[in-house]
């Protein structure tokens, strides 16, 4: 049997609109201003997707249906029986809402809307809110396009269904981390010798009144290069002649599943080192630490500042493990937990309204764990590309002497140490407990560290960093004799708000004074607001001491508009030194308003910024204007990414970075023959759905194929094909789930057998005084021709009986014998049958089987 389902597409919608239209003005004489037209609308959410819901059109207003609009965004909802209120609770179980179409009022917390007359309409199956009323009470903005009677979506605040989302994808990441997810299929890495696929740019142009103009271009170009990852960075400034030490390339060789040689990296390297190191070595670097991730005992306690409001997330090894909001300075704080070995811990920052405007930043974390009786090492040499060309070589390994504890050394030489080139350290990593981690570092003639964090049972942190130098070294070119840091944090969360707070305490001792430092941070979060507070005070004697506090706001209003205020008070001017007011406003779907006015008071000069951001799917796009009483600066930036695939020769444009990552291309056959393999003559099946843990998808519509991009390299991701889409709902997927590791600047071709069913149908009747009857509950049981039962059914209440599932070839059909046997049945003897291959399923609907009793 088969089941045609139609879609309502954006034609008949409309045609239906214009239809109604016609109709109603046909008959105007007899309308009143009550009239509306009840029909299906395309809601679309930002990081969620589409869904069509009933609304209503009134004139060019559109209303949405209630219920569905905050099921589909997952918010508590309760319709009254007569359908003329709906009340839950929005995102926060004490955050109580009630529409009530009786009194046309919404109760939100301890605040009342009118809605007025037309506020909401009630139909006999429904009740319909106006689009504005989602954003000014529930700061749901809807922008309504009456063209293709569709409605965005966009919130200020994280809906239960994106967290959702988020809290599935790092239970997938955990699960795949643990090794608790199976797959159906694991394809393996496969090992090219030549493949150049992956181009990231950006062009950025400065003119400054007065002065030439200046225009930077930088580019990167990734690809397989003898089965390694080849990356090559280009930066070129029009101004000034190509420098050689601008120049970067890097390739490199991974196999984790080697035993004693993982990694293999030849080129630009960013190494580890006791010695301060400012460029780049030029050489080798040869280790036995795989790039996977491999979770430890505990956590360790990580903050940081980027840009206020914007969403950080956390990447231990290339895979995340949690994300995070920035406060109204942009400070934010992470639970990181420990890692076995020498770990890749990484952030991501996007921009608070969806930019994705994303940039990188690796941290450190001071303790190092290694896995129970496992050694791991790590070699490089090379040449420091720096004035001198200094020689470098570092050995160190780690061993773990028991799961609480791991022991280290190595030895490291660089050549421009006038105190001494020749550096041999000793480290370990200590766990006591579950609550104290020790890490301590001796480098002969240069330095001792040691580093203590405390946690205590209410979540608050101590840390205590202390490092003393050799009196006389060159290899940290500080004068410093030690420094000593405490940082204490302590975060308070409720379920309105959320509060953070830091005290760092620093001393740096010289060989003439000391300087003391000290800074208290206060971070709080309630609804649509948040707010810093940050004093800072510094104390060089015999100079004045120097203290100032900033205060900064974050107010999310409606419309998509941010205010963010931020003054800094300096106690020593008893004045203000800086006064800031920042508008930000999306337009456009995917443009961004910034207007900033600044005043600093120490320079007695006003700043005044006007900044548009336009983000394509190709491209990123910015262009900038400041001025001041003296100066004027305006700028013009675009940075995308170019991608090339060999296999099917597209070429796919994004507006995000590319390189060292890689994807796939998801290519699904109709397997004729049920091979597994593509051969000639089979054809492209149009309709698969893929599902993947990162990365983004383009579907080409032309060959069929889905575009996976932007993986981590060398990742394992889970992908889950549906069949939702496909055109005959006999083509099915026998291995829906896939293992695929990725291979960085390349897109690897995945082709997908998709098998064709053959489909049985029939009767099974019982014979009665008054003629045949439809007999329920019947077993049939379908047999190859070998004699091997591959299937069964049951027949349904009125004897209708009905498989689908067959791979071409002979079978036969007949009753249960068993069943038979105790019912005290006997039956037609058995059919046989035929399911020949064919594009669109073969099907044989003439069983049919009388039972007589």
């Amino acid at each position: 049997m088969r089941f045609f389902i139609y879609r309502k597409t954006f034609f008949y919608k409309l045609a239906l609109y214009f239809f109604f239209t016609f109709i109603i003005s046909s008959n105007a004489m007899a309308q009143t201003s009550e009239e509306f037209d009840e029909m299906t609308i395309t809601l679309s959410v930002q990081r969620i997707g589409t869904f069509e819901i009933p609304g209503v059109i009134k004139g060019q207003t559109v209303y949405l249906g209630i219920k569905e609009v905050f099921d589909f965004l997952k918010i508590r909802n309760i319709v009254s029986s007569n359908m003329d209120s709906i009340s839950g609770s929005f995102i926060n179980a004490k955050a109580l809402y009630l529409i009530d179409y009786t009194k046309n009022v919404i109760q939100f917390n301890e605040t009342k809307t009118e809605l007025g007359k037309n506020g909401l309409i009630k139909t006999a199956t429904n009740l319909y809110l106006k689009s504005d009323f989602f954003g000014s009470v529930f700061g749901l903005d809807c922008v309504f396009n009456f063209r293709s009677l569709s409605v965005t979506l966009y919130s200020k605040v994280e809906l239960p269904v994106v967290k959702e989302m988020q809290l599935e994808l790092m239970r997938r990441n955990i699960s795949q981390l643990k090794g608790e997810k199976k797959a159906d299929t694991i394809i393996a890495r496969k090992f090219s010798a030549l493949n150049i696929g992956t181009f990231d740019w950006s062009v950025i142009s400065t003119q400054d009144k007065g002065y030439p103009s200046n225009s930077r271009i930088n580019l990167g170009v990734g690809g397989i290069l003898l089965g390694g990852e080849t990356s090559m960075f280009f930066n070129y400034n029009v101004d000034q002649p190509i420098n050689l030490r601008e120049q970067f390339f890097n390739w490199r060789i991974v196999n984790n599943e080697h035993p004693s040689l993982k990694q293999i990296s030849v080129g630009s390297i960013f190494s580890t080192s006791v010695a301060l190191l400012r460029n780049p070595v030029i050489g080798a670097q040869v280790t036995n630490t795989p790039t996977t991730y491999r979770r430890s005992y505990g956590s360790y306690r990580l903050s940081d500042k980027t840009e206020p409001n914007w969403l950080v997330e956390l990447y231990v090894n290339n895979v995340l493990v949690n994300y995070i909001r920035a406060d109204a300075s942009g400070f934010f704080s992470f639970e990181v937990p420990l890692v076995y070995g020498n770990s890749n811990v990484r952030l991501r920052f996007y921009s608070a309204w969806g930019e994705e405007q994303t940039k990188e930043q690796n941290i450190s974390i001071p303790f190092n764990f290694v896995p129970l009786k496992k050694l791991e090492y790590r070699v490089i040499s090379g040449i420091v590309s720096d004035e001198i060309q200094s020689r470098f070589a570092r050995a160190n390994f780690n061993y773990g002497l028991s799961s609480h504890m791991t022991i280290g050394g190595g030895y490291e030489y660089l050549s421009s140490v006038t105190s001494g080139p020749s550096i041999p350290f000793i480290n370990t990593s200590l766990r006591i407990g579950s609550k104290l981690l020790v890490s301590g570092e001796y480098a002969a003639g240069v330095r001792t560290l040691a580093v203590v964090s405390y946690r205590l049972p209410s979540t608050a942190q101590f840390d205590f960093n202390y490092v003393t130098y050799v009196k006389g070294q060159t290899a940290i070119p500080f004068t410093y004799v030690d420094e000593k840091k405490i940082i204490f944090t302590a975060p308070f969360h409720s379920k309105k708000s959320s509060t953070f707070t830091r005290v760092t305490l620093n001393q740096i001792t010289l060989p003439t004074n000391t300087i003391n430092s000290a800074e208290v941070l206060l971070s709080y979060m309630k609804k649509n607001v948040s707010t810093n507070f940050t004093t800072f005070a510094l104390f060089n004697s015999p100079a004045e001491p120097y203290i100032y506090s900033n205060l900064s706001l974050t107010f999310r209003l409606a419309k998509g508009i941010r205010v963010i205020p931020q003054a800094q008070y300096e106690y020593n001017l008893k004045d203000f030194s800086l006064l800031k007011l920042e508008f930000e406003k999306k337009v456009f779907n995917n443009g961004f308003l910034n207007l900033v006015y600044e005043n600093f008071a120490t320079s007695n000069n006003e700043y005044y910024t006007l900044a548009f951001r336009y983000n394509f799917s190709f491209t990123q796009t910015s262009f900038t204007v400041r001025t001041s009483k003296l100066t004027q600066t305006t700028s013009q930036m675009a940075r995308g990414s170019m991608i090339y695939d060999d296999k099917f020769g597209n070429l796919v444009l994004s507006n995000q970075n590319n390189l060292g990552r890689g994807g796939f291309v998801i290519s699904p056959f109709l397997d004729l023959n049920w091979n597994g393999k593509k051969d000639p003559g089979e054809p492209k099946a149009m309709g698969l759905k893929v599902n993947i843990n990162g990365g983004r998808i383009v579907q080409n519509l032309k060959d069929t194929t889905n575009q996976v991009y932007g993986l981590e390299a060398y990742t394992n991701y889970f992908m889950d094909l549906t069949r939702s889409d496909f055109d005959n709902v006999a083509w099915q997927i026998k291995k829906p789930t896939l293992n695929v590791v990725v291979e960085p600047n390349h897109f690897k071709l995945i082709e997908i057998p998709v098998v064709v069913f053959g489909e049985i149908g029939g009767m099974v009747y019982t014979k009665t005084e008054n003629g045949l009857k439809g007999q329920s509950r019947i077993i049939i049981n379908i047999y190859d021709s070998t004699g091997k039962q591959v299937a069964r059914t049951i027949s349904e209440t009125d004897g209708y009986i009905n498989y689908i599932g067959l791979q071409p070839g002979n079978y036969y059909a007949m009753p249960d014998e068993v069943q038979m046997l105790k019912l005290g049945y006997t039956s037609t003897p058995r059919i046989e049958f035929k399911i020949k291959r064919s594009r669109d399923g073969d099907i044989f609907d003439a069983i049919k089987f009388t039972l007589t009793k």
